[in-house]
């Protein structure tokens, strides 16, 4: 019983961090093209933020998954 709620709050973890992230990638990532495509000229800037944001991102991303394997490893 204990282990299937482990690996459903594992599951739930990845799933939410990844569907999150998936989410403000594909905003961040639309509203960066738009202002690139209102303003040109800001290419170089606006694309160096949207690397740091993306990588932020990213990284809410892997703490999902570094929470499932101490679940599912019983490390907490």
């Amino acid at each position: 019983m204990v282990a299937g709620l482990i690996a459903i709050g594992a599951g739930l973890a990845v799933g939410i961090a990844a569907v999150g992230a998936g989410i403000g990638q594909g905003i961040a990532a639309g509203k960066a093209f738009e202002s690139i495509a209102r303003q040109p000229e800001v290419t170089g800037t606006v694309r160096t933020l949207l690397f740091i944001a993306l990588a932020f991102m990213e990284t809410m991303t892997i703490y999902g998954l570094v929470v499932a394997l101490m679940l599912v490893t019983g490390k907490m």
